[in-house]
């Protein structure tokens, strides 16, 4: 997707970069488009290996609190997953993080959103199945929250985070004049009427927050890898069927659900689970609307942005009804 955010390089950069990080060249083959914030290139090293080369974007580029910091937390999961206790998680292998740039291993398969599987309904269980393994990771300090320092979002308990992550993208949206659709002020108010329920979630664990088809690849049979980590953050494992459902059903019931269980994660559908959701869709409802702006979506993008605007309000009346009962 065309986006203000991309930074891009021709061969003979890339050739400069990975020469820089690996300590040999590679050939450029292709940008892959998909993304929405950094710019991606497949590539082929002087040892014949294939590789996926993360740009960050322009350091000067304005980025929503919450993106400060981003590509390190993304290194930092691809770390604990290609580590002995995350290696039942299949993804690609960090072999080089700069501070501007990721070097990936090649990832085998396609994405989800541009293949569909033999059997959709075995790779929802297998789906499911690894969300409960990122979900086992606990925080590392404890802390929930971002875990990169840059942005400043993290508290001793979820309440506490899930505000200040909130109230960072309320200021974000006054400083880029996102158009909301309500007062900043209901939204931190529908936050604060919440807050018993966000006590329910006494330990932070790791959430990937991003698992829609285009993050997850498949080789019709079965998963090859997820990717894209760099919206992590610890806090509420519920969090995950925010993204989980727009690749299919993720509630009572569902594949994914019972994959979910099988890997021992746990998920009870109460009335106070139903209110923390209501929570995470305004949440990406509002990065979806806010991000829009600084990456020019409005004009590059108008469909996205009309649908993403359409999300947020849909989701934010929702969660009306959840503070009223």
């Amino acid at each position: 997707m065309e986006s203000l955010s991309k930074r891009r390089l021709d061969a003979a950069e890339l050739d400069a970069l990975l020469h820089r990080s690996l300590g040999q060249g590679g050939r450029l083959e292709r940008e892959l488009t998909g993304g929405m914030f950094n710019t991606a290139y497949r590539a082929q090293l002087s040892d014949g290996r294939t590789v996926l080369v993360k740009i960050a974007p322009p350091a000067d580029l304005p980025v929503l609190r919450y993106e400060r910091g981003i590509l390190s937390t993304e290194a930092a999961v691809y770390r604990q997953l290609n580590s002995p206790t995350g290696a039942r998680v299949p993804t690609p292998r960090l072999l080089h993080a700069g501070v501007d740039h990721l070097v990936l291993s090649w990832l085998d398969g396609s994405p989800w959103d541009q293949t569909q599987p033999d059997r959709p309904d075995l790779l929802r269980r297998e789906l499911g199945q690894l969300t409960a393994l990122i979900n086992a990771i606990p925080s590392p300090d404890g802390r929930f929250g971002y875990p990169a320092p840059e942005s400043a979002l993290q508290a001793d308990d979820w309440p506490a985070a899930f505000s200040l992550m909130t109230a960072a993208l309320l200021t974000d949206a006054e400083r880029f004049g996102a158009e909301l659709g309500a007062p900043a002020g209901e939204f931190t108010a529908l936050v604060a009427a919440s807050q018993e329920r966000l006590a329910e979630v006494a330990e932070p664990r790791l959430v990937h927050f991003d698992l829609w088809p285009g993050n997850v690849f498949h080789d019709g049979t079965r998963i090859t890898g997820l990717i894209d980590h760099e919206r992590a953050f610890f806090g509420d494992p519920a969090a995950e069927l925010v993204s989980l459902e727009f690749g299919g059903a993720a509630g009572e019931g569902s594949e994914v659900v019972a994959g979910y269980r099988e890997a021992g994660g746990e998920l009870e559908f109460t009335p106070g689970l139903a209110h923390r959701l209501a929570l995470y869709r305004v949440y990406l409802g509002l990065i979806l609307v806010i991000e829009a702006e600084p990456r020019g979506f409005r004009i590059s993008n108008p469909e996205h942005y009309a649908w993403s605007r359409e999300y947020l309000a849909t989701h934010l009346d929702a969660l009306r009804h959840h503070c009223a009962a």
